[in-house]
């Protein structure tokens, strides 16, 4: 909905696995075709990561697990806050990557690195589970925003990305199903 040129967002979306630990997943990434750009993870020994155009940072958060997660991630350019919100509560803050700013002229891709930006699939990578209602707002949302997204109240929808109105394109082993 809005270019990728980004110096301050929150990414939030409803997350479930039954894959283990020993297994790295993604959950998010997008793309240049220069770098991965804004990448999550959940890292093999259970902590979830935030990458940007290089290393990252690593967060010891609740399991994702069977029954969903809600996870969001905050993080500003100015001070470079970054923190993870589980079920609505804050981690701790990590000072990451101040003065940054996340490039446009991307791809988006749910469940698989795109190390050659669309190219070969990773399958001991990829996701594998269920994720729902994907929302993006190029400014840190309040705690208190946040926590209503948790408890489904309405909040502002995504100005990045809005889960009810995204347009994607399915690729490998991939369903969509109603839940209602």
């Amino acid at each position: 909905m809005k270019a990728m040129e980004l110096r301050a967002f929150t990414l939030c979306m409803r997350v479930a696995t039954e894959l283990q630990d020993e297994r790295q997943i993604i959950l998010f990434a997008y793309r240049t075709p220069d770098y991965d750009e804004l990448n999550v993870w959940r890292e093999k020994d259970g902590r979830v990561s935030f990458y940007m155009s290089g290393d990252g940072t690593f967060f010891n958060l609740p399991p994702i697990a069977t029954f969903r997660t809600s996870l969001c991630l905050t993080w500003e350019s100015q001070r470079g806050l970054a923190a993870f919100w589980v079920a609505g509560k804050r981690s701790t803050y990590h000072v990451y990557k101040p003065g940054h700013t996340i490039r446009p002229n991307g791809t988006v891709l749910l469940g698989q690195d795109p190390d050659k930006h669309l190219g070969g699939l990773e399958a001991v990578q990829s996701f594998v589970g269920e994720v729902t209602d994907l929302n993006m707002w190029d400014y840190v949302l309040s705690g208190s925003t946040i926590q209503a997204w948790y408890y489904g109240h309405k909040v502002p929808k995504g100005n990045v990305f809005d889960w009810g109105a995204i347009e994607y394109e399915l690729n490998g082993n991939v369903m969509v199903v109603d839940d209602d």
